[in-house]
């Protein structure tokens, strides 16, 4: 069970996690910058919460002081390749005023795949390019950062970013079949690296343009950039078909907040397919039944990858808070069983003598940032 801990003393946990993460990647240190697009979008988002939940004006700074780094090494290319500046190939200026038009780099260690290099799928995972699910997530931070700032800025950012990275990564004819998204781009968006596509990465895509165009409109009343009509319909067509249920836990964990994203948006009033709360909430029965019976969190924590069972772990505290529908209450009375597990995830990691290992260490930043959003996550249901 998670250790009966007050707001306070989750919040101070998480910022402690936090403050660690900012030291150690050059963020609040004069250490070199290690930006990871995935990492940061999670870190932007817990700054944020930790703002919105203390009042203290230096978490809020250091959400700002993380965009601009993320859009400054993330939106330009390598120092190890030949290209130079923004991956968008705007001009200085121009980059600054759209840094995301370009797509943003995942920030592997690895240069990308050059044309015509074989391809090693263990290699793969280490190589630099762009991954469309990493580019929602950072939507998300954009808008949560405009939402909390009401600067209208971020949400265009995160817009002109929707609006590249549907023109880039979708692809097939609407004619011949149905649409999909390459899982893995090229830095400059020109190729494709991985052709497959993440099972949830259309539906990603749909409700992060759904969110991104309600949050314009509640900044201004007429929104400049792009409306991102073309991209919503798009993505509603690749989901039509509702294949979703997965035992993997972080891809649980996306869908279990996908879920709560859905639900928070009908409460806004915004229009959605009628079923599409109760299908997502379905599948994820499914997938955690499946998931609960693998016997994976009774292994040691040398073979446990912490990141993927916190995604679980944040997605269950999410779900907590969706308020009961009429469609959706009896798969939400079918998750509640399921709560302690996010718990126990939480409260196993917490412990020290957990992280001693060599897969927490190697994993450090992603394991510490979706730690601390655990506890927020926490902190925000108990308040």
């Amino acid at each position: 069970m998670q250790p009966a801990l007050s707001k306070d003393q989750l919040l101070h946990e998480a910022a402690s996690l936090m403050k660690d993460f900012a030291e150690r990647t050059g963020l609040r240190s004069s250490r070199p910058q290690q930006r990871y697009l995935w990492t940061d979008a999670f870190a932007v988002r817990n700054w944020v919460e930790l703002a919105r939940a203390t009042g203290e004006a230096r978490y809020g700074e250091l959400a700002l002081r993380l965009v601009e780094q993320v859009h400054l090494v993330l939106g330009h290319h390598r120092d190890d390749d030949p290209r130079k500046g923004w991956i968008s190939g705007l001009g200085a200026q121009e980059g600054e005023r759209h840094p995301t038009r370009g797509g943003l780099r995942i920030g592997k260690r690895l240069p990308e795949r050059l044309p015509g290099e074989p391809f090693d799928e263990q290699l793969e995972w280490d190589r630099d390019g762009q991954y469309f699910h990493y580019l929602t997530q950072w939507m998300h931070a954009l808008d949560q950062v405009s939402l909390w700032t009401r600067e209208p800025r971020f949400n265009l950012w995160a817009r002109e970013l929707a609006e590249r990275a549907h023109a880039a990564f979708a692809h097939g004819s609407p004619g011949a079949g149905r649409r999909r998204l390459f899982w893995k781009m090229s830095i400059d968006l020109s190729r494709p690296l991985v052709a497959a596509m993440g099972q949830h990465d259309p539906l990603d895509g749909f409700i992060s343009c759904v969110e991104l165009q309600r949050s314009a409109s509640l900044l201004s009343p007429t929104p400049s950039g792009p409306g991102l009509e073309a991209a919503v319909a798009d993505f509603s067509t690749m989901i039509a078909d509702r294949r979703w249920t997965t035992a993997d836990p972080l891809g649980l964990g996306g869908l279990l907040v996908d879920a709560y994203r859905v639900a928070q948006l009908a409460r806004l009033g915004v229009s959605l397919e009628d079923t599409l709360l109760e299908d997502l909430l379905a599948a994820a029965v499914d997938g955690l039944a499946h998931y609960s019976r693998q016997g994976d969190l009774r292994e040691p924590p040398s073979a446990r990858l912490a990141f993927r069972e916190l995604g679980l772990a944040i997605g269950l505290s999410s779900v907590e808070a969706i308020e009961a529908s009429k469609s959706a209450v009896a798969n939400l009375e079918a998750l509640r069983r399921y709560f302690p597990l996010g718990s126990a995830i939480v409260a196993f990691w917490l412990a020290p003598e957990h992280r001693q290992n060599r897969t927490w260490v190697e994993h450090r930043d992603i394991n510490e940032v979706m730690l601390a959003t655990s506890l927020a996550a926490a902190s925000s249901r108990d308040s």
